[in-house]
């Protein structure tokens, strides 16, 4: 491919662009990560101190915690990026919210603001040709704005009912030009702006799982502990089962272990592998024949409920370092959940 290009380029007698060479100035990449990476946590510190200096931002989330249409969000440049990101984020959390990029607005995509929506402008100057273009066009709509900007005395942020200031003192590419820093600053005030929303509406973790079912993030927030064990057999046994019972329920129910029940179906104990190799390593082979499974289970073993989330059963698997919990049902043996279960869909 890259001789038929060169072909070309010589048939055209196009002439191969000079590019700089890489990788010839020798660089303390560590220093200059080190560098960037507290160039860009002193912004955000002083992100913070400026998120009080005006009642600006909480009253902006008054507005759109009341608002009844969408939130906008816009920009232009890699300030459109951030205003991707926020969007995906605001969406996730509970807040209906659109992209709308800033330059494309005003070439039809306007149509898609209605009353009673509110946009929200993420420009670092606040005065690029597409924002002063648009701004006008937004307040004739009568829809609120917020300018989410690094130069509170911009256009943009003079045209606002709220300034969201990210003061930014320089970008972290040596040059102060590549948005480095004012983005990193944007991206965490719209951080700040979506928590606060979702705060504020007492977004829980099983509204999140809601919005998202899919992949290991879903399962974690949405699978429950019933939604494994039911697959699995259940394996138990009473207590005055022989050590031939027990041994063929294990292997039989292939879980590692068999639960115990009394007389009145409550659970007494459990019975692993485990506990059946450890106790033929002390030696006791002589009355086999007259063990019971009273004789070896151990009680209160580690359980949990059925209505559990999944993610939960591993986290006390992890805690006891164990391979599996004994389910319950209002109490009531339910049956297991096996490590290999939570393998099997990817939460491990």
């Amino acid at each position: 491919m890259a001789g038929r290009c060169q072909l070309a380029r010589v048939f055209l007698g196009v002439q191969p662009t000079s590019l700089p060479s890489a990788g010839t100035v020798p660089v303390d990449v560590l220093a200059v990560a080190r560098q960037v990476l507290l160039t860009e946590a002193d912004a955000l510190r002083d992100v913070a101190q400026a998120v009080g200096a005006t009642p600006d931002f909480a009253a902006c989330v008054a507005a759109l915690l009341a608002l009844r249409g969408r939130i906008v969000v816009t920009g232009v440049g890699k300030s459109a990026h951030i205003a991707a990101k926020l969007v995906a984020t605001l969406n996730g959390t509970g807040s209906p919210a659109l992209f709308m990029h800033a330059a494309d607005a005003i070439h039809g995509d306007l149509g898609m603001i209605q009353a009673g929506d509110f946009v929200i402008a993420i420009s670092k100057s606040g005065g690029t040709p597409e924002i002063k273009v648009l701004v006008p066009l937004l307040r004739r709509k009568g829809v609120g704005l917020a300018a989410l900007v690094a130069n509170a005395d911009s256009y943009l942020a003079q045209q606002a009912d709220y300034v969201l200031h990210t003061p930014v003192r320089r970008e972290a590419c040596p040059h102060d030009l590549a948005p480095t820093t004012s983005t990193t600053a944007a991206l965490a005030l719209g951080d700040a702006l979506a928590v606060c929303l979702l705060e504020s509406r007492q977004f829980s973790a099983q509204d999140f799982a809601r919005l998202h079912p899919g992949g290991t993030l879903g399962k974690k927030l949405y699978l429950t502990v019933g939604d494994l064990s039911r697959q699995n057999q259940r394996p138990h046994v009473g207590l005055a089962a022989s050590l031939q019972e027990v041994l063929l329920e294990i292997s039989g129910k292939r879980l590692g272990a068999t639960a115990v029940l009394d007389e009145a179906g409550q659970l007494a104990g459990i019975i692993t592998d485990g506990d059946l190799r450890r106790m033929l390593g002390r030696g006791h082979l002589t009355d086999l024949e007259q063990l019971t499974a009273r004789d070896i289970l151990t009680p209160q073993p580690a359980t949990i409920d059925i209505a559990e989330f999944a993610a939960e059963a591993l986290a006390r698997m992890q805690a006891r370092n164990i391979t599996q919990l004994v389910v319950l049902e209002a109490g009531q043996f339910a049956g297991f959940i096996h490590l290999h279960d939570l393998l099997r869909e990817g939460l491990v």
